[in-house]
């Protein structure tokens, strides 16, 4: 930010509001480390979503059934961020409309169990797929392929979707 500590920039922000929003704020000295590395980390993930928007097209062969790095970045919620530099997390292309547009789903190596989660492993690694949380991007966030998920599993995944609807 500008090389000051987190809670210096936070004095700061803190600063224009109401006594009593001054209050809620300032009761817990550690809550206001977190919001400050929260708005850190929005920052450095707008730059990058700049970067990434103004970086010129480039000719990615992707297609359904596969899995990528993508920087998907900092979100709101539980909605699942990126990690790193580069806010990146492994997603499954469920559905390629064009060479720009993808809808895709997020994986986490975290264990979970219920019916918004599908299981799946490749070389001894456990992953998970967050069903609940399908999603619209842009090819431009794509980084790096990872592998092709087998065909009966991308079918079952697509099932279990559609019954959702």
């Amino acid at each position: 930010m500008n090389g000051k500590r987190p809670e210096e920039n936070y004095d700061k922000i803190s600063s224009g509001l109401k006594p009593k929003q001054a209050r809620i704020f300032l009761k817990n000295k550690n809550k206001k480390i977190i919001i400050m590395e929260y708005i850190r980390q929005f920052i450095e993930w707008t730059k990058l979503k700049i970067r990434i928007h103004l970086s010129p097209e480039k000719e990615l062969y992707f297609h359904e059934r596969e899995i990528w790095w993508a920087s998907l970045g900092v979100n709101i919620g539980f909605e699942q961020d990126g990690k790193n530099e580069t806010f990146e997390r492994p997603i499954l292309i469920i559905k390629k409309f064009n060479k720009y547009v993808l809808w895709a789903l997020p994986l986490t190596s975290k264990e979970r169990i219920g019916k918004y989660y599908y299981q799946t492993e490749y070389q001894g690694e456990k992953s998970v797929i967050i069903l609940s949380q399908l999603r619209l991007i842009s090819s431009k966030r794509l980084i790096r392929k990872v592998r092709k998920l087998p065909s009966k599993e991308f079918r079952e995944i697509k099932d279990i979707l559609k019954s959702f609807l």
